[in-house]
């Protein structure tokens, strides 16, 4: 086109001369106005001579006539002129257009060049240790903040929504009236920032809450008969929202997710995981000590008697939980299948006697439950076993617990000495050195409290509905490519691979944001109860009284499938199989994961890679439990599922054999991210190679030798530069269902043919083993 362009432009000069100066057809006007000329310089001559002089030779033309004829002349001349103006002007801009599109293309070419160049490591061998190749760079660049447990490349992104959100929250209000959603929010945040009056006010809003739920202690006289348990557990659970004993939610029946069911299952530890509890290596036996510290300090803020005392009561009663509580990657937690049991109210009283349930559910959901009202029960045997520790524990006991578990869920809203003791607990569990700074704190309640409010104005401001629809598209082609895998599966038979189109059929697909967030009224409707700039821990509980409120009414409502879990600036991206359902919010769809302006190689590697995963989700060993309506039915033909498990095994072997800092990952615990990761690499690849036959080869990236294929690769990889504290690594590894960053990358890479072909990698190198394990 530019040539063409450039063309044209020569030949309209060229047209321009010729029709001023050559145009056949004017020859006799040229002369004529010569002709003029010469009489008007030599009148006499004209006018004494004869009429045959005068006239001979010539036309006879009135002084009118010539003047209409050069007029003509004159306006046919300006106007081809401007003409031929005009069209050079169209021609330059046209030029000019093309030119800044491309500059603008180079561009942005350029800077992806440099960031993944500034990344590599290039002196690592790619086929011996493709995550240090890949993110060398970045790791010799770059430290943890201070602030911080991990950091890495996604971090940053959520840096940047960070700015981003906090310049919206202090913007002035435009929809400022009472029930606006938009002045929660910020009133919210401002009453966050307010550390003066959190500071002022010290204990008193917690001491509050004790004296609510009965005051430490019991008294010794003849009062204590009056106390009742079940009173006190309602309070912990139904009011402030803390798990005691159990958690009591209300969520999707997994066996008929039409409906909404009430769910109980095991929970009621402060610490993360239960071998933290038992004293098991010197880390655990550091964290068990750090936890008492940080008792005894919350206890002594609160004006607790016989400090050391209560301390070691309740955390003997936490020993005795993590003692009946199974571990989330022991077997019996991985078959939800097994966990599942559905029972009446009555049902229920059998299993756990020592509580009154059908009083707590009716106090807790305004409601009298019928004895037949059914329920599901993920720990049967844990709950028995907590109605004999309910029933053999002395009351005082039970009662500081209960109490212990609502301060400290809510202690991180206090004043500054709160926020210390806790701060001293996370630098002994996992390594922060510093406090985050309070904005950005206030910044994680208002994404926790009033997420979809603050959401509407991220969304409005950052995200476009053409990045909408790009994405879109990328997760059709990437679903398409999974179609398509189904009929290469040789380890699944016909009627297993029915079932699994079904439910990639009928997998919905949520982009950037729900649709009601561009309704202000709608979002208001999300936030019904009171916020005060001066009242943070007021503001607090109010949001968490309507919250249960909220879910509450959830028992006999219809079940809304195309509900959010995660408000839109979340730099996250999930799969709920109950729901058969993804979601990719407008936050995690951000530079550099996604941008529509970087070579496809780096989107369909970067966010493409993550959409993958997601889509595996719904066929690893937890979600693949779910048929395509998001109800846990066994859909597999039993040689199928014994192949799918075998082809698991696999993976959990591989990840069984990575250690980090002499800590082994842990292949069951994180089988499922693992089956996602290597699916999804593979998934995004040829979705890739799609793309490419659609559209034609990429641009060469300046500056770097590697191919587009190449750059899907290292882009992957690019995802997860991250760095950890190393006393966080110890907690990741004994609680995370991801494996570490390190192994994420390199467990993907080294199973997938294409990446050994890619990267000419020698067979039986540390990337290119000769014996993979593939299960999508």
């Amino acid at each position: 086109m530019p040539h063409k362009c450039k063309d044209i432009g020569v030949r309209g000069l060229e047209n321009t001369y010729s029709l001023t100066a050559h145009y056949d057809e004017f020859q006799e006007v040229k002369y004529m106005s010569k002709y003029k000329s010469e009489t008007l310089s030599n009148g006499l001559n004209l006018h004494i001579g004869s009429k045959k002089q005068r006239g001979a030779g010539l036309p006879r033309w009135s002084r009118r006539e010539i003047c209409l004829l050069s007029g003509l002349v004159f306006a046919v001349g300006l106007c081809i002129i401007l003409g031929c103006m005009l069209a050079l002007k169209y021609i330059s801009l046209e030029k000019d257009s093309y030119c800044l599109e491309d500059c603008q293309e180079k561009k942005t070419f350029n800077r992806a060049s440099r960031f993944i160049a500034s990344n590599i490591d290039a002196t690592i061998d790619p086929c011996k240790d493709f995550y240090s190749f890949a993110c060398g760079g970045w790791l010799r660049r770059h430290g943890i903040p201070e602030d911080k447990l991990i950091y890495g490349i996604i971090a940053a992104i959520g840096e940047q929504n960070e700015e981003k959100l906090q310049l919206l929250l202090m913007q002035p209000v435009k929809r400022n009236y009472q029930g606006s959603a938009e002045r929660k929010v910020k009133e919210f945040f401002k009453s966050c920032l307010n550390m003066r009056e959190i500071d002022h006010l010290g204990s008193k809003p917690m001491l509050h809450v004790i004296k609510d739920c009965g005051g430490w202690d019991l008294p010794d006289d003849g009062k204590k008969a009056k106390w009742d348990f079940n009173e006190l557990l309602y309070k912990a659970q139904g009011v402030y929202s803390t798990a005691v004993f159990f958690s009591l939610t209300v969520n999707l029946d997994d066996k008929n997710s039409s409906r909404y069911i009430i769910r109980i299952d095991q929970d009621g530890l402060t610490l993360p995981e239960r071998t933290l509890y038992l004293g098991q290596d010197e880390e655990s036996e550091k964290i068990l000590a750090a936890y008492k510290v940080f008792m005894e300090k919350l206890l002594s803020l609160l004006g607790a008697d016989n400090v050391e005392q209560k301390a070691d009561e309740i955390l003997q009663l936490e020993q005795q939980l993590a003692n009946i509580t199974i571990s989330e990657y022991d077997d019996q937690r991985r078959d939800i299948s097994a966990m599942y049991n559905k029972v009446t109210v009555s049902e229920l009283q059998q299993i756990a006697p020592n509580l009154k349930w059908k009083h707590l559910l009716d106090r807790i959901f305004h409601h009298s439950f019928s004895e037949d009202e059914e329920i599901v029960v993920l720990a049967t045997d844990y709950m028995q076993k907590i109605s004999e520790l309910i029933r053999f524990t002395p009351t005082r006991i039970l009662h500081n617990y209960m109490i212990w578990r609502t301060v400290v869920v809510l202690s991180e809203h206090l004043s500054t000495p709160f926020r210390d003791a806790i701060h001293e607990l996370s630098k002994e569990m996992e390594g922060t050195e510093k406090q985050l700074l309070l904005r950005k704190t206030c910044l994680t309640q208002a994404n926790k409290h009033f997420g979809m409010a603050l959401g509407a104005l991220f969304v409005e401001e950052y995200f476009s509905s053409s990045s909408k629809a790009k994405v879109q598209q990328l997760v059709e082609d990437i679903k398409h490519i999974l179609d398509q895998r189904l009929d290469e599966l040789d380890w699944m038979d016909d009627e297993t691979k029915a079932a699994a189109r079904a439910k990639l059929q009928y997998m919905m697909v949520m982009i950037g944001y729900p649709d009601f967030l561009l309704e202000p009224e709608s979002i208001d409707k999300e936030y019904d109860f009171e916020v005060n700039e001066k009242t943070y821990f007021k503001n607090i509980l109010n949001s968490i009284k309507f919250n249960i409120k909220l879910s509450v009414k959830k028992i006999r409502q219809e079940v809304d499938k195309t509900a959010w879990l995660l408000p839109p600036q979340a730099l996250n991206a999930y799969y709920l199989p109950n729901k058969n359902q993804m979601v990719f919010p407008a936050g995690i769809l951000q530079p550099t994961l996604y941008n529509p302006d970087f070579p496809q190689s780096l989107n369909y590697g970067g966010i493409g890679t993550i959409i993958g995963h997601e889509l595996t989700h719904g066929y690893d060993d937890w979600g693949g439990q779910y048929d395509r309506h998001g109800n846990l039915m066994h859909w597999w033909t039993e040689e199928s599922y014994s192949k799918f498990l075998k082809k698991a095994e696999c993976i959990v072997n591989l990840y069984d054999n990575f250690t980090v800092y002499n800590q082994r990952v842990n292949g069951r615990l994180t089988l499922g991210e693992n089956i996602a990761d290597l699916g999804g690499l593979k998934l995004a690849y040829y979705a890739y190679q799609k793309w490419v036959r659609e559209h034609g080869p990429e641009r060469p990236l300046q500056r770097l030798k590697y191919t587009h294929e190449q750059l899907f690769f290292i882009a992957f990889a690019q995802n997860w530069c991250i760095k950890r504290r190393s006393q966080s690594i110890y907690l990741q590894v004994l609680t995370d269902k991801h494996a570490p960053e390190h192994y994420r990358v390199i467990g993907s890479v080294s199973q997938f043919q294409e990446f050994g072909r890619v990267f000419h990698c020698p067979t039986n190198s540390p990337m290119n083993p000769v014996h993979k394990c593939s299960v999508w």
